[in-house]
């Protein structure tokens, strides 16, 4: 027996595989392979065909960042005309057309902008808590981190008052490839890779869920996926706190990094590794922001069981030239055709 054919033994007795044997299996198995393998998986973990998806709202409380991340499209600095932070009322605003669309949840990020520190980010929770009934996922580690080392707290600190205020459960961003060399190159000035999982790991200590991402098709390399997901599935053994798994693609477009995109074929491969090598994060979720409806519909056959977000509201895959929109009835349109049954859930995956 061939080692790709161990592997694959491997995962069909549903035993864990290690970084050495993920990366073999995605540069030497075909496409189909990996396919009937992650779909395989993914009806263990799910055995319904139940594909969920979550209304709600992106909202970007500010678009001026001191990070200066070399992949987004999205960020001005501070003395740029076209920057912005949200007035309350147009954040009123946002946060009641999404509840009048059936929405359940916002997800409220934004640029580290060097002059708000934390009573900024407690004052916005308490006003959005205060006037409205709904589930604020917000922030992400890089955000959390800059707030922290802005207002000289801890992340331990940092997470409990934003909790307080009413933060109820953490995104995924910011995680790009959680390898320093890697982000040395596209983010030197945001926070480290163990920052990130620190945040995590604080969060989930204190009760919050959060969502796991990648963005890949940038600088890195084969190995570097694997290493950024065995750092996440060691921290998910740790803490149990991931919900959801989130692959994506870089897009170029806008950006200070020159590269050809990634195809669907390898955003496809790279998410049925997804569902093989996670054995603790139970939902994956596919990417019809960067890839579109049609590829996205095909990913619930290659291990994704989530179809994320109808997103009311997206700007910043959109400033790097990316604006698919999906409607919510398109979106269930598109989960019924593949033979599934459209589902909506909250953020935690509980079904509505």
């Amino acid at each position: 027996m061939d080692n790709l054919q161990i592997i694959i033994e491997k995962i069909l007795a549903r035993e864990r595989i290690d970084i050495n044997e993920g990366l073999a299996l995605f540069r030497q198995a075909d496409l189909l392979t990996l396919a009937s393998l992650a779909n395989r998986k993914r009806f263990y973990y799910h055995p319904d065909k139940v594909i969920t998806y979550v209304v709600d709202r992106n909202i970007n409380y500010t678009n001026i960042c001191a990070s200066g991340c070399r992949f987004c499209a999205f960020f001005v600095t501070k003395d740029m005309v076209n920057g912005y932070i949200i007035s309350k009322q147009d954040l009123f605003d946002k946060i009641a057309e999404t509840i009048d669309l059936g929405g359940t949840q916002i997800l409220l990020q934004g640029g580290m902008h060097p002059d708000l520190e934390i009573d900024y980010y407690t004052d916005l929770l308490t006003c959005i808590k205060d006037n409205f009934d709904i589930h604020i996922h917000g922030f992400s580690p890089p955000e959390i981190d800059f707030i922290a080392k802005k207002s000289s707290l801890s992340i331990a600190q940092t997470l409990s008052i934003l909790k307080e205020a009413g933060l109820s459960s953490v995104p995924g961003g910011g995680a790009e490839i959680l390898c320093d060399d890697i982000r040395q190159k596209i983010s030197p000035d945001k926070c480290s890779s163990e920052e990130w999982l620190e945040v995590m790991r604080q969060a989930h200590k204190q009760g919050m869920r959060s969502s796991a991402t990648m963005m890949f098709g940038h600088v890195e390399k084969d190995p570097h996926i694997f290493e950024h997901m065995d750092k996440l599935r060691r921290l998910q053994d740790e803490t149990h706190g991931f919900t959801a798994f989130i692959p994506w693609t870089f897009q170029p477009d806008n950006t200070k990094i020159s590269v050809k995109k990634k195809t669907s074929v390898e955003y496809l491969k790279v998410l049925a590794m997804s569902r093989l090598f996670f054995d603790n994060i139970d939902n994956i979720q596919a990417s019809w922001v960067t890839q579109g409806d049609k590829i996205a519909q095909t990913a619930l056959f290659f291990g994704a069981n989530d179809m994320g977000s109808t997103m009311i509201e997206e700007n910043v895959v959109a400033s790097a030239g990316v604006d698919f929109m999906l409607p919510k009835e398109e979106l269930i349109r598109l989960i019924t055709r593949a033979g599934f049954e459209p589902c909506q859930r909250d953020c935690y995956y509980n079904l509505l």
